[in-house]
């Protein structure tokens, strides 16, 4: 049986297969040297070994078909803020601190006041995440693409023995949920697809539903690099984007987790399971649910993360904790 995300046109499972048939062949470069790669299968960003105590996090990410809506409404100023979060999100999560960006975007035809507002966003996002934008490439490829599409690479410095990898997750562990700005830049294709014949200056959220299908990406890199540094042991970062709350299970921890306080579902992921119809499994699987991004900390540690990190996000809390038994994430709603 498809799924709506499937009917949608988006395989998960296809793209699954994709990624590992993509990663098989990458595995056999040979460089004629000792690879630099620090082991991280799955995790967030990866990491290169620079030397003997220091690493470079990288990592890449685009923001998918959001950017239809921004064409929709011919608004282009916010998008680059999607772009720039996106990114720097995942280079945190290894512990690395991000420093700069190219950016890649691709058109049918060059519009200098389009690439102007994109820009701005672009610019915007850089100073939440405390980062440079170093350069990056504008292709016209009017014989691939009707649209436009944006992309970025982050990069990001991060000591070997000051990584976050999850490996130091135990059972007992508090899982804290940052709350999310909205879908942030993943499920669009079924958000459009299920909300389609809704006009965009439809109100029924309390602000026009195009406003709220626009609004960035939340950039999370500064309160959690406060967080690192502060007296705070972080055993586990996770970036909430596809996959929900099972990106938990990308930490390197052989642990379960189980979620029974999650953070408030917005309407707009209410409205969206109820125009297509959406079981609550694959609204889990497809979007953030309202939860941006989690910390595993000890619980003698949750105090002291809770009180930093709410001065930021009032609404953060802790929803679940790390439990014995085979990897996996249960939910209680």
């Amino acid at each position: 049986m498809s799924t709506a995300y499937e009917r949608a046109g988006v395989s998960q499972t296809a793209a699954s297969s994709a990624v590992e048939a993509l990663a098989r062949s990458l595995r056999g470069i040979d460089t004629g040297r000792a690879s630099r790669v620090v082991p991280l299968p799955g995790h967030y960003a990866s990491v290169l070994r620079l030397d003997d105590g220091a690493g470079l996090a990288l990592s890449t990410d685009t923001v998918g078909t959001k950017m239809v809506v921004a064409e929709r409404l011919g608004r282009y100023d916010t998008i680059g803020i999607d772009c720039v979060a996106m990114n720097v999100n995942d280079v945190v999560c290894v512990g690395a601190e991000p420093l700069a960006m190219v950016d890649y975007l691709a058109v049918d035809r060059a519009d200098p006041d389009v690439a102007g507002a994109i820009g701005v966003g672009l610019a915007k996002g850089a100073e939440l995440a405390g980062i440079e934008i170093v350069g990056g490439e504008l292709a016209q490829l009017s014989d691939l693409i009707n649209g436009l599409d944006l992309a970025g690479a982050c990069f990001g410095v991060v000591g070997l023995d000051a990584m976050v990898t999850g490996a130091s997750i135990e059972p007992g562990d508090t899982v804290i949920g940052l709350p999310s700005s909205g879908l942030h830049s993943n499920g669009y294709t079924l958000a459009r697809s299920v909300l389609e014949d809704i006009p965009l200056d439809d109100d029924r959220l309390g602000r026009p539903l195009g406003d709220v299908l626009l609004e960035p990406t939340e950039i999370y890199v500064k309160p959690i690099l406060e967080l690192l540094r502060s007296e705070v042991d972080v055993h586990g970062l996770a970036h909430i984007t596809s996959g929900g709350l099972n990106n938990l299970l990308r930490l390197d921890a052989g642990v379960a987790y189980e979620i029974d306080d999650p953070l408030p579902v917005p309407p707009v992921f209410e409205l969206i399971q109820e125009r297509g119809e959406v079981s609550d499994e694959e609204m889990h699987e497809v979007f953030n649910m309202g939860c941006g991004f989690c910390l595993v900390v000890a619980p003698v540690d949750e105090t002291a993360a809770m009180k930093r990190l709410r001065a930021h996000y009032p609404d953060a809390k802790p929803i679940g904790r790390a439990a014995d038994g085979p990897p996996g994430v249960t939910r209680r709603q």
